[in-house]
């Protein structure tokens, strides 16, 4: 990398973006209107120049249509005046007489070719013995000569400098206001930009995610990038903000629920180190309860480390088929629960559908929900009904049913009905079954069924996870 450009790396590294996008809009500008003002200079130019040609073309015109027969030499002196009528003269193709012969316009090689007719007419600038400058035309006359007619050319030369003079002030003011401009743009386009980096360190300072950016008031739909920018930041915050709530009430919550079962936990090792003053029976009993109590925290830190995974890791994701996995559930679900009937009915259209997955947490959102069923079940009452229709699975129990008011709190984590208080269970089932369905791309809701009894229904999206 050269050194000029180290340098201008290391310049935009340093100035705050505000700088940088003001140097640029200016820069364009003024390069716009530098540019403007050099071509507005050379169509001017031309435009006076080409007067000053057409004068002299008629200039030349009229002497042809005048021609009488004059011999060489000059035909008008009169090239002080700034205007027509024009100083002209007839300069033969060979030099004729004294060579020293004056004339009064500057005779060179290109007009003694004009006049032996090898070179077309053109247009030249010269100076005047008294230091005037003029615009010369040298055209052919007749045969054998050239006819040479000047004007002066001093308002020409004088108004073209008047108009670079105008332009370049034109072009600095133009300068100056693209500088002005630039900034104010910079600093009105980036002030979005500018709120939300203080709103990004004082989070940071504060550690504080409910902290937001203020948004220009406007109508809807027609906000700039930047306004857009802000609003898809508040809108990450707001995410946040609920993701930082969830994990403090999640770990209140588990601090709350781990409380009761680590003081049972401590009472009974306690009193199971004082097994010398215990009779074999009380021995049995606290060595039950502890191991049944071991179990219950083992699986409520099981399920809290399944509630924190947000997604299913990729690498395990398979085709899995619902209808092999429901059979599957419902006869281990017999197994745990041998006092409460399940039936099972697949749709068979549904029997082939597949879908993709992970067997192991698809099974487990199941079983929970399997298992909440046959909680509120009652011994030998109505069968638990599970059914797989097209992209569906229902799970339905005949028991006293949610409550109106809990029904939008049944996926909570460690949320308890008054009904269900006295049965086993930490309350994350649901918010784990919940969790699953929507990594798999499903939607699991609750109702009341027809009749009395929950009813819980798990839908597949139609394109799949």
């Amino acid at each position: 990398m050269s050194a000029r450009r180290r340098l201008g790396a290391r310049w935009r590294r340093r100035r705050p973006l505000r700088t940088r996008l003001a140097v640029a809009a200016s820069a364009a500008v003024a390069l716009v209107v530098v540019g403007v003002c050099t071509a507005a200079f050379f169509v001017i130019r031309y435009a006076m120049y080409h007067q000053l040609d057409l004068n002299l073309t008629q200039s030349a015109t009229r002497t042809t249509q005048q021609d009488r027969g004059e011999p060489p030499g000059v035909l008008a002196g009169e090239c002080r005046f700034l205007s027509a009528p024009a100083c002209a003269q007839i300069v033969p193709a060979q030099a004729q007489g004294d060579p020293s012969e004056p004339y009064l316009l500057p005779v060179t090689a290109p007009v003694r070719e004009v006049a032996d007719g090898r070179r077309a007419a053109y247009y030249s600038n010269i100076t005047l013995d008294d230091g005037h400058s003029a615009r010369m035309l040298t055209t052919p006359f007749g045969k054998g000569e050239a006819l040479q007619v000047a004007l002066r050319a001093d308002t020409v030369e004088k108004g073209v400098r008047q108009a670079a003079g105008l332009l370049a002030a034109v072009g600095g003011a133009g300068v100056l206001l693209a500088a002005a401009l630039g900034y104010g743009v910079s600093r009105t386009g980036l002030a979005p930009v500018a709120r939300l980096t203080a709103t990004a360190e004082r989070i940071a300072a504060t550690r504080d995610p409910r902290h937001r950016i203020e948004l220009p008031e406007g109508p809807p739909g027609r906000e700039d990038e930047v306004t857009r920018l802000a609003a898809t930041f508040n809108t990450m915050l707001g995410e946040l903000e609920q993701s930082v709530t969830a994990q403090r009430r999640l770990v209140a919550d588990a601090s709350h629920e781990l409380r009761t079962p680590l003081t049972a936990l401590r009472t009974n090792a306690e009193l199971l180190a004082r097994a010398d003053r215990l009779s074999p029976a009380q021995r049995e009993r606290a060595s039950a309860a502890l191991g049944r109590q071991l179990r219950e925290v083992t699986g409520l830190v099981g399920d809290l480390i399944e509630l924190a995974r947000d997604e299913e890791p990729q690498p395990l994701v398979e085709e899995v088929r619902p209808a092999t996995l429901l059979e599957h559930t419902v006869a281990t679900a017999r197994t745990h629960w041998p006092q409460v009937a399940f039936t099972l009915r697949i749709d068979e259209a549904a029997s082939a559908l597949s879908l993709p997955g992970v067997p192991a947490r698809l099974s487990r959102l199941l079983t929970n929900l399997l298992d909440n069923a046959a909680k509120f079940t009652p011994p030998g009452g109505a069968p638990v009904e599970v059914e797989l229709a097209g992209r569906e699975v229902t799970v339905r129990d005949h028991g006293p049913g949610i409550a109106p008011e809990d029904l939008r709190h049944v996926f909570d984590r460690f949320y308890r009905a008054e009904s269900a208080r006295a049965l086993p269970g930490s309350g994350l089932g649901l918010a784990m079954a919940r969790q699953i369905a929507r990594a798999h791309g499903a939607e699991l809701t609750a109702e009341n069924a027809p009749g009395g009894g929950a009813l819980f229904r798990l839908a597949f999206r139609g394109d799949g996870a």
